[in-house]
């Protein structure tokens, strides 16, 4: 199970800071940090600067992104921002707008 979950009816504006995993299902304004994975569910809405060690993508993300690991756009995805990671994976039906850097 994750370990920070932001609910669908939750909205928080602010820096947050986690070692474990973030699933984001409602809306995240500022900065995310975590040495774990982050999730962004379908109807998640992330505007914010993430750094993880892996990224899934099934909602709406604006802003720039660095996984140590890798960046996975699902179906209905959408990701706007520049992207620092090592793989990323754009699957059919998904969105994206930036820059890639694959050098990490």
């Amino acid at each position: 199970m994750a370990g920070t979950v932001i609910g669908e009816e939750l909205t928080i504006e602010g820096e947050i800071t986690s070692d474990e995993e973030v699933v984001v299902e409602g809306t995240l304004r500022g900065k995310l940090t975590t040495a774990d994975a982050v999730s962004v569910g379908a109807g998640g809405v992330v505007e914010a600067d993430i750094s993880a060690s892996s990224l899934t993508v099934g909602g709406q993300v604006t802003g720039n992104v660095t996984a140590a690991d890798r960046i996975d756009l699902q179906a209905g995805g959408r990701l706007v921002g520049d992207v620092k990671a090592s793989r990323l994976t754009i699957a059919d039906g998904a969105s994206f707008k930036g820059n890639v850097d694959m050098e990490l």
